[in-house]
């Protein structure tokens, strides 16, 4: 007995039988769960899971129609985000939550009773602790997508909690910044601290894990050690079970680049804010690949491309036809789209519904009518999405800002596509995106290439980067620093490129 209530006393959080519907659709079927001290759960599962709805009743945010929660085992009523909070339970959202016009260190100690000094200084020491060097004074919105995680991260660490939950945290980290995280992680872990790692990264899993857990339409369908399971096994879990991944690696491997082709992308000398002197072609139906680490100048090349940015050198030319420096509506009619790394700042109207967003691009076009909108060709057009990209609706009126993230991004995407592109540029397509999900986006892709798409990925996955390019290109300090061909396109390569570290091979040579 006294060993069974000792193993009890090292239970942090217990769920039990957790319900929760929202009118007719069950999100949660009972789910069971625990985290003891010192584990790092792995939650992995599809979009429209229930995963992201399970972790807002921890929270607080939400109340479950039927179960229980208890902490260290107490059984507690979480009725809103302070209680939970209270109870030693922080969530790192996948998602920054900043406030704009605020310092680093303003939005990181708000809410805070101590002292500033005090907080200053263990503020410090725990950015001396994880190898994180930000600039405390500068403010939220001049930050990157990466900056800004780990401002929520360091959040988080502040705060000190029992229960941690971290929700895609490497997702927009550099190689550097995700093992300086990792270490956290194995911190915290001797200290006794739970914590449930959100991710689709399946190789994070392995490296960062001691138990992991998979959900499938609102329940707990396989959990144990982490060392009970293969990689293999765990995409075989989350993949639909109509996926037919070995017909679609045999179709990649039967298709091929036709180089004595003319580019339909071209850019000669180009130079925008943050990248000088580029030069590229881009050929029907190739999948180039743009690798580098965050802050290489990789976002800020599409985003000139594209005329969000203003070019400062150089030319841009699509299908031979001079677009340098026209306006993103014109780009968008010579035929070129882009998908934004960030989709809420620049990809959404999240207070739409899904219709409106997936068709929003081509408001201008004839194919949705002039001045009468085109209610059929919409729901047409919507429709095609949602099948093409398994996109988890209760139709096509629901509001955009209600759907999980991963599935949120699949709209993004459709929209860029639904005006039927010559030359896509997608920039961290399948960030926050499940392993089937991301298998829908990877098969849309190659059926774009078989019309002759061209798609411009920019990727800091290098695993997507190896899967799906033709070519890469590697950027460095905002110059392309490598360029390699498909018998030479790894992981090796590529990482040692996305820092400019020569081979053993370049460096023999």
């Amino acid at each position: 007995m006294a060993a069974e209530k000792g193993k009890e006393e090292k239970v942090l959080l217990s769920i039990r039988n957790i319900h929760k519907s929202f009118s007719l659709n069950q999100v949660l079927r009972g789910i069971n769960l625990e985290l003891r001290e010192g584990e790092v759960l792995s939650l992995i599962g599809g979009n429209g899971a229930g995963k992201s709805t399970l972790m807002k009743i921890i929270m607080g945010i939400y109340q479950p129609d039927e179960g229980s929660i208890q902490i260290r085992g107490k059984q507690v009523n979480l009725s809103k985000p302070s209680v939970a909070l209270a109870n030693g339970i922080y969530m790192v959202p996948q998602e920054p939550m900043l406030f704009p016009n605020m310092t680093v260190e303003e939005n990181i100690v708000i809410g805070f009773e101590e002292k500033s000094a005090e907080l200053h200084k263990r503020l410090v020491d725990r950015m001396q602790e994880v190898g994180w060097n930000i600039d405390l004074t500068r403010k939220a919105s001049s930050l990157s997508i990466a900056e800004q995680q780990l401002v929520e991260i360091l959040r988080g660490l502040l705060r000190q909690a029992q229960v941690l939950i971290l929700d895609e945290p490497t997702s927009a980290l550099t190689f550097d910044e995700a093992e300086s995280l990792f270490r956290c992680v194995s911190d915290l872990r001797s200290k006794g601290i739970g914590i449930i790692y959100i991710t689709h990264r399946l190789t994070e899993v392995f490296e960062i894990s001691t138990s992991v857990a998979i959900m499938r339409d609102g329940v707990i369908t396989l959990s144990g050690g982490v060392e009970e399971f293969t990689k293999e096994a765990l995409v075989r879990g989350l993949l639909p079970a109509d996926s037919d991944k070995e017909k679609e690696s045999k179709e990649k491997e039967a298709y091929t680049i036709d180089y004595s082709q003319e580019p339909v992308l071209e850019l000669r000398d180009l130079s925008g804010y943050g990248f000088n002197h580029v030069s590229l072609k881009l050929y029907p139906g190739e999948i180039l690949g743009v690798a580098g680490v965050v802050g290489a100048g990789r976002t800020e090349l599409a985003t000139t491309i594209f005329g969000r940015d203003k070019v400062l050198g150089g030319k841009v030319f699509l299908n031979g036809k001079d677009i340098t420096g026209l306006s993103t509506r014109k780009v968008i009619e010579a035929g070129l789209n882009y998908v934004p790394e960030d989709r809420h700042l620049h990809g959404l109207f999240k207070i739409a519904d899904v219709a409106v967003n997936t068709t929003s691009a081509l408001l201008q076009e004839k194919i949705m009518g002039s001045l009468i909108l085109n209610r059929k060709k919409e729901r047409e057009v919507t429709q095609k999405y949602i099948d093409d990209f398994r996109i988890k609706v209760t139709g096509q009126s629901q509001l955009t800002g209600s759907l999980s993230g991963g599935n949120q991004q699949k709209i993004v995407i459709g929209r860029s596509l639904s005006t039927l592109p010559k030359v896509v540029i997608l920039d961290e397509p399948t960030r926050g995106i499940d392993a089937g999900a991301r298998g829908d986006v990877y098969t849309i892709i190659h059926e774009l290439r078989k019309l002759g798409v061209s798609v411009l990925l920019i990727s800091s996955d290098m695993e997507e980067i190896v899967e799906l390019s033709d070519r890469v290109v590697s950027v460095f300090q905002g110059c392309i620093n490598a360029e390699f061909q498909k018998k030479d396109i790894n992981q090796d390569n590529l990482m040692a490129a996305a820092f400019d570290v020569k081979t053993e091979k370049e460096v023999g040579a």
